[in-house]
């Protein structure tokens, strides 16, 4: 695999370590702010927004610029945005910043994912989008739990502030290691664009999108409440926990690009989908129990990104058949499908911790996994019978 992959690779670490470290300071943000936990919350919910904008939109409007310049001007309002955090003096300066770095969140992952197919051959596709993912798992194993701790020891400023040194590092290294002349597609034309936005076919891969995410953080938004207050965990333990998570997610992920490049995305989304929907059930029952609720936390992981390979994949080799003007704007729709998943599955669980019980997130988002393997496997068959 090419080194430029690994440049890619250590940006995604450090974006998918300012994402997802939220989710294990939601009760300290909640506490220092005096905001409540659905309102802590919607800093996930609203970053997600922020990357779903992003990616389609700053993707089209960037497409003529070199691809390296894209990627540095990111890196360089990803430092900006968590600086910015580090620095809000109210909640709502905060809910700002996260929508500033979410724009290039979006945008990274949209030209990175088309950068680290193009650097590979056609069989190796949906194993270089993997490794390029495994900054976020990577994240997720080591960033997550660390800022968690520092967010926990130091207050959450901390966390933002060490984050941006990361940005900073991974701006360094995207500078010395991705090569000035990486392949650019031409740059689609408005109606290109639009052909994207009205293509069933496309917009079917979205929607598993949304809904696989959907599921998955309607739960995980709440995790770290859900570990305190039902399984009865202290604070200090979540990053402990999340780091257990993180090193199964790290698993899953890698295991997940090979599983789609032996099996076809849809097969191997129905696996993912299926199990993802039978844990989320699980843990309904499970989180009263510490020693349960880790051993679901830890099979979740495997599950919960194992899907982004095979999702990101599909929908790049449906582009390639549909709108093949149109692949960078059709993988950036892809990540804001992501991410509209994310929000949507982050509003849903604190309208269910407003309303509800904590722990019914997790068999409302077995309900929503169920909905996504069921449109997985629709698109499935219309594939089955356009070959035929």
């Amino acid at each position: 695999m090419p080194i430029a992959l690994f440049a890619l690779t250590l940006s995604a670490f450090a974006i998918g370590t300012t994402e997802f470290v939220i989710v294990g300071l939601v009760p300290t943000i909640a506490a220092d702010l005096g905001v409540t936990l659905p309102s802590a919350g919607l800093l996930v919910s609203l970053y997600a927004v922020g990357v779903a904008v992003g990616a389609p939109v700053l993707t089209a409007l960037t497409g003529k610029w070199n691809r390296k310049h894209v990627l540095l001007s990111l890196m360089a309002l990803f430092v900006a945005g968590n600086l910015l955090a580090w620095q809000a003096p109210s909640y709502e300066s905060l809910i700002l910043a996260r929508i500033l770095t979410g724009l290039a969140h979006g945008v990274f992952f949209s030209i990175g994912s088309t950068i680290a197919t193009s650097l590979v051959a056609k069989e190796k596709e949906a194993s270089a989008i993997a490794i390029m993912f495994t900054g976020l798992t990577v994240a997720l194993v080591t960033g997550v739990p660390l800022g968690t701790w520092i967010g926990q020891s130091f207050g959450w400023r901390a966390t933002f502030l060490v984050v941006s040194a990361l940005g900073t590092l991974a701006l360094i290294g995207s500078a010395l290691l991705v090569p000035n002349n990486l392949k650019q597609s031409k740059p689609a034309t408005l109606g290109e664009q639009m052909k994207v936005l009205v293509q069933p076919r496309l917009v079917l891969v979205y929607l598993m999108t949304i809904l696989g995410y959907g599921g998955t953080f309607t739960a995980f938004t709440y995790l770290a409440p859900i570990l305190q207050e039902e399984a009865g965990f202290a604070p200090s333990a979540i990053s402990l926990i999340m780091l257990v998570y993180g090193a199964s997610v790290a698993v899953g992920n890698i295991y997940g690009g090979k599983l789609a490049d032996k099996k076809g995305p849809i097969r191997a989304l129905t696996i993912i989908f299926s199990a993802l929907a039978v844990i989320l059930f699980a843990l309904t029952f499970t989180m009263g129990s510490k020693v349960a609720a880790v051993i679901t936390v830890l099979v979740w992981g495997a599950f919960a990104f194992g899907n982004v390979p095979g999702l990101q994949v599909y929908v790049v080799q449906l582009a390639e058949k549909f709108t093949p003007n149109a692949v960078d704007v059709a993988s950036g729709l892809n990540i804001a499908a992501f991410n509209i998943g994310i929000a949507l599955g982050s509003i849903i669980g604190g309208a269910i911790v407003d309303g509800m019980q904590l722990s019914d997130t997790a068999w409302v988002g077995a309900l929503i996994s169920v909905a996504a393997l069921v449109v997985t496997r629709f698109s499935g068959h219309l594939d089955k019978r356009a070959l035929a």
